[in-house]
């Protein structure tokens, strides 16, 4: 069995199957961004030579066919290579937008083949300009997309008693540090400054799946190494609450600087929809005398009826989470992010200075949430809170209520992994969990009253064992 589903093995199949389809449909996601904090991939392997997958396939590094390493597993690149898991999705990445699916999409964007589109290059290849003789761009998104180009980092790497602090001063990109992953991934699951990894309405028009993202559960999904002693002394252990809840931040945080940006922040006269939450506008629509809204007024989002809605997903999850880790951040968060509703409905230079506000806040969130240690009774808590009163009246659209459920997963998760609840106690709410997942698994069939029933029925189970 493979790393990747050993470490999966107390969810259950409905969650993990939900899962894997929004880890498959979502390698090709981007955006634009500017210069905020959680641009900060602080390294030098951004512009460093990619020299491929080839120069870390030797029998001797990564690329044997049994994970039997002394230091570490070294058959990682069969396991990226995977076609039955999640963990092989971004090598598969290039051969997705080559099926029929990315050929449509292409056709109607009128942009060609999709393999040779820069519009769908960036973020289903590997995008550096700078490729060494063994480079392949048939790789998709290569080990260098993630760790950063090896031109510099390759020799210390493989060298005896080397520390994996000298790879990082080499240009290695530190993806242990919870914020730097959560940028690295954020340039294609949400979005990145580069010209060419930006999802659009248009392009979501055209087919594209939409775009979701967390950071712990997607991480898991492609992991490929074993944590073991030997990683735990070079590069510490993760603390997969801490993972959850800085991805929170962080992609809120980039979300709002894509947003204030003026060049991804409209498109022509209309506001840039891909910023605003689907089924706020997406709704069956009667003009018959006996008809009846069908939005449900959410307490977070002060805007009129009839308008759309920032997609407010990560909004939520802060929230839940600060109240138990940060209450005076949080209660600041809060005001701010009502704020940046209001002004929605006021002008976009309002709007734009609103999410300003709201976007420094969940950078120190951010901040605050990755230097934090998570133990029992603060991940309890923070489950306790995705479902109470003053979070859960607020999963009113399909988005959030996606994020929460897989909140509940991943947080479930790492009580097991602290030694807070045994696997088998786990096992025995998992038939709860997946009732929630099962609410959130046509988008359009979602019916919110339902959905907040589930979500409570796993919380219950969850807070018996407190």
């Amino acid at each position: 069995m493979s790393a990747v589903i050993a470490s999966l093995r107390v969810r259950a199949a409905a969650g993990l199957a939900f899962c894997l389809c929004v880890a498959l449909a979502l390698v090709a996601l981007a955006i634009a961004f500017g210069t905020s904090s959680s641009t900060a991939r602080a390294a030098a392997g951004d512009s460093a030579m990619h020299l491929g997958v080839a120069s870390c396939a030797g029998s001797t590094c990564h690329g044997r066919q049994e994970g039997d390493g002394k230091v570490v597993r070294q058959d990682e690149i069969k396991l990226w290579q995977e076609d039955s898991s999640a963990g092989g999705t971004h090598s598969r990445s290039l051969r997705l937008i080559s099926g029929p699916r990315g050929q449509a999409i292409a056709a109607r964007l009128g942009i060609g083949n999709p393999a040779s589109a820069p519009m769908c290059l960036g973020c289903h290849a590997d995008p550096s300009p700078r490729r060494g003789p063994r480079f392949q761009q048939s790789d998709g998104i290569g080990c260098e997309a993630c760790h950063g180009g090896a031109q510099n980092w390759i020799q210390s790497h493989y060298t005896v008693g080397v520390t994996h602090a000298r790879n990082v001063a080499q240009g290695m990109i530190p993806l242990e540090n919870p914020k730097v992953r959560a940028s690295v991934c954020l340039d294609c699951h949400f979005g990145s400054a580069q010209q060419d990894q930006f999802v659009n309405h248009r392009i979501m028009a055209a087919g594209h799946p939409r775009i979701a993202f967390e950071l712990d559960l997607f991480s898991t999904l492609q992991q490929h190494h074993n944590e073991d002693a030997d990683y735990v002394r070079r590069k510490g252990g993760t603390d997969s609450v801490r993972m959850w809840a800085t991805g929170q931040a962080m992609a809120l945080e980039r979300s709002l600087t894509l947003y204030g940006s003026p060049g991804r922040g409209a498109e022509g006269v209309f506001p840039e929809f891909y910023f605003f939450d689907c089924h706020t506008c997406h709704r069956r629509i009667s003009d018959e005398p006996s008809a009846r809204p069908t939005n449900i007024t959410n307490p977070g989002r002060p805007i009129p009826d009839g308008m759309p809605a920032y997609n407010d997903e990560n909004m939520i999850m802060l929230s839940a989470a600060a109240r138990v880790v940060a209450p005076d951040l949080g209660r600041r968060f809060d005001a701010d992010a009502r704020g940046f509703h209001a002004a929605l409905a006021r002008d976009r230079a309002s709007a734009v200075a609103a999410a300003g506000r709201l976007r420094e806040t969940a950078a120190a969130l951010a901040d605050a949430f990755s230097r934090r240690s998570f133990g029992r009774a603060e991940t309890l808590a923070i489950v306790d809170s995705i479902a109470s009163d003053a979070i859960s009246p607020r999963f009113t659209d399909y988005e959030g209520s996606v994020q929460s459920v897989m909140a509940i997963d991943t947080l479930l998760n790492a009580l097991v992994k602290q030694g807070a609840i045994s696997s088998g106690a786990a096992g025995s709410i998992r038939a709860d969990v997946n009732r929630a997942y099962a609410a959130v698994k046509e988008p359009n069939s979602y019916r919110p009253v339902e959905f907040r029933r589930a979500l409570g029925g796993a919380v219950g189970r969850i807070r018996a064992l407190h």
